[in-house]
């Protein structure tokens, strides 16, 4: 097996970093302001922040209050940040480095979350702007992951054409 490249190690780093923030982020919400028992409350601008216990998927969906589906979500997660870990060893464009490592980031600290408290806690909520989802760091992480990975193919796809 090849050693892991640079960008394989920013990937990693960018994947912890995500962790950690998101982790930090959850203990301040549910311990240095208490918003479980708050609920939801004004933050900055149009930004609330909402208490949700997120039992299904992103966005709410496939919600199930049953242990099976939170370990199936768990394990899940799992398998697919050890995937791109995986495959993120061996990034030779920056942008992907970035982007596995925000996905494995996002993937593994909802994982944590349905660990340790059974479901994912979600708190970021812009429903004054319109956009009806409450999300949380990870799942912040996961997306602009995967915007920066489509964003890559499309800019390289012509680079490997030799039309750029």
């Amino acid at each position: 097996m090849k050693a892991i490249s640079k960008l394989g190690w920013i990937a990693y780093a960018t994947a912890a970093v995500a962790i950690v923030l998101d982790q930090a982020t959850k203990s301040w919400i549910m311990n240095g302001l208490n918003l479980a028992a708050i609920g939801t409350m004004p933050f900055l601008g149009p930004v609330h922040l909402t208490w949700l216990e997120n039992r299904g998927v992103s966005f709410g969906l496939f919600h199930s209050d049953a242990n099976a589906t939170r370990w199936a979500l768990t394990s899940f997660s799992l398998v697919v940040a050890a995937i791109i870990a995986f495959l993120a060893r061996r990034s030779e464009r920056p942008l992907v480095a970035l982007a596995f490592g925000l996905m494995i980031g996002g993937a593994v600290g909802n994982a944590v979350d349905r660990i340790r408290f059974g479901a994912v806690i979600d708190f970021i909520d812009l429903q004054t702007l319109f956009f009806p989802w409450v999300f949380n760091v990870a799942d912040s992480a996961l997306t602009v992951g995967v915007v920066l990975l489509l964003i890559d193919m499309v800019v390289d796809k012509p680079r490997q054409q030799g039309v750029v």
